[in-house]
């Protein structure tokens, strides 16, 4: 298909902008539904959903670190936000039989 841009008037050339950025949208609209059954498969693959390999991975962004929800009585620079691992401290407390919420700030 051949356009001949040089004799084409304003009109005609914004004409064909339009369509050609409607064309571009369905484009990108097609791309987008085989990239996700892409992924779909290659999840079923490994016996997840899409849903599962990437809940909580959207938009998610940290605000820094965690406020603090516990503190070491022993060494007051060690706290603890109560999420991840859980450090040594804490699992040595709680084996010795000490509730956690002692530790509480």
């Amino acid at each position: 298909m051949q356009f001949d841009l040089d004799n084409m008037s304003r009109s005609e050339l914004e004409q064909l902008r339009a369509a050609v950025e409607k064309a571009i949208k369905s484009v990108d609209v097609r791309e987008l539904q085989k990239a996700r059954e892409a992924a779909e498969r290659a999840a079923a693959e490994h016996g997840f959903t899409l849903a599962e390999l990437t809940s909580g991975a959207k938009g998610r962004k940290s605000s820094g670190p965690s406020k603090a929800k516990y503190r070491n009585p022993a060494d007051g620079s060690q706290t603890w936000s109560g999420r991840g691992r859980k450090p040594q401290w804490i699992k040595d407390a709680e084996q010795a039989g000490t509730d956690i919420e002692s530790f509480a700030i």
